[in-house]
């Protein structure tokens, strides 16, 4: 069920350390289970809420970076959640979920600030679209590539293009730098990138040694592409990206 789309998902908000998240509020069991299942399967984060109430809870407790958003809940209106979000996260991307002739909830969704909207049945290679397109226009300013001094990041060819000549990066060396270049000049701790890059495999292991190699032999290539000081080691802490 890969689509192409994995580079998104170890994207995160420019503003923030911690690892994607997407929070699915869906009261729809066989729906709400199959949107996880998809998108955890594509390297999401996710977390699922099925009423109003339960959904404010994860917002206050939890950062996200997008939010699908069932305007029917069994408590009330979906419309009052993305209300909550633009008003306390006005950075985190929503998408409502309506059904087939609620034309009334999509405008008022997309007019108090909703990004995208899908109705009811939707294909799951659609979602993934939508949230792809929904970070792509808040993480890159609706770009699809990032580009520095003597550094080119292509997120559509997942190339890297230094001085002019393509880097051969390992998917984890690329999917690390993508994830700092998105970040520059923030600290991000050892603990969030292999959060970020790694998931749940990260939390069974005893050291982040596997961190400090991956970003060593990514140094290095840096380096002999003439692009020395893009990568800052904070000892202690952790990583910083600079242009």
């Amino acid at each position: 069920m890969k689509n192409g789309f994995y580079l998104i998902f170890i994207l995160h908000l420019a503003n923030k350390t911690e690892p994607m998240r997407i929070l699915i509020i869906e009261d729809e069991k066989s729906l709400r289970e199959d949107v996880v299942d998809y998108l955890t399967e594509n390297g999401y984060k996710c977390d699922f809420a099925t009423t109003i109430k339960s959904a404010m809870q994860k917002l206050n407790d939890v950062v996200y970076s997008c939010a699908l958003v069932d305007v029917g809940l069994p408590d009330g209106s979906g419309i009052d959640i993305v209300e909550h979000i633009k008003k306390n996260s006005p950075e985190m991307g929503v998408i409502i979920v309506t059904a087939k002739n609620a034309l009334e909830d999509k405008l008022q969704g997309l007019k108090i600030g909703a990004d995208d909207y899908l109705t009811k049945p939707f294909h799951l290679s659609e979602l993934s679209a939508r949230i792809y397109s929904v970070l792509r226009r808040r993480n890159f300013g609706g770009k699809n590539s990032l580009v520095f001094d003597g550094l080119e990041i292509d997120t559509t060819e997942k190339k890297v293009i230094a001085n002019g000549n393509q880097l051969q990066l390992t998917k984890k060396e690329y999917e690390i730098l993508v994830y700092l270049a998105s970040n520059p000049t923030h600290l991000i701790t050892k603990e969030a990138l292999a959060d970020a890059i790694w998931g749940d495999k990260a939390d069974m292991a005893t050291s982040f040694d596997f961190v400090y190699s991956q970003i060593k032999n990514l140094k290095k290539k840096l380096n002999e592409a003439d692009l020395k000081n893009y990568i800052k080691v904070v000892y202690g802490m952790g990583y910083k990206f600079k242009d």
